[in-house]
């Protein structure tokens, strides 16, 4: 995607500000096996990405959801904690082996990185968690800046 900076702003202000419209108007148009959440980063942004899921498990006919609300919510946090901007939040069913998979993306730098074992610790396990439970998880960085976290939940 290419666009002049007219406002003045950064070019990555200016291209998160694109992306978040790109993505707001595109997610209406996503296929029956995709969808995309726009969250604000702020802190209902893990509770509407559980209901989101839901809503869509339950499309799927998929009955038991607790997983896949507990890896979103997570990786939704993370996001919100250690990412900046909008938060993007994706579910869809993997074509090639069908299984429900979760994307989170966000405008931040920083890697998400599984915490040791702490158990004096108040917070850090979440990715330990997604680690646990998830089928198969991993994280990548955007060209265009950013990252990516995606979780695949097993049936």
């Amino acid at each position: 995607m290419h666009f002049r900076n007219l406002s003045g702003k950064s070019d990555r202000t200016e291209w998160r500000a694109v992306m978040y419209q790109f993505t707001k108007d595109g997610a209406g148009m996503c296929d029956e096996d995709d969808s995309t959440l726009v969250l604000e980063p702020d802190k209902e942004a893990p509770a509407k990405a559980r209901r989101f899921l839901a809503e869509r498990f339950a499309e799927w006919g998929i009955a038991d959801d607790h997983t896949g609300r507990l890896i979103a919510s997570e990786l939704v946090t993370n996001a919100l904690l250690h990412g900046e901007g909008p938060i993007f939040l994706r579910v869809f069913r993997d074509e090639r082996d069908g299984l429900p998979t979760i994307e989170v993306r966000d405008g931040g730098d920083g890697r998400p990185l599984v915490q040791p074992e702490n158990y004096a610790a108040t917070s850090g396990r979440g990715l330990l968690l997604v680690a646990g439970l998830a089928h198969d998880w991993g994280t990548r960085p955007l060209v265009e800046g950013g990252k990516l976290a995606w979780a695949k939940c097993g049936l």
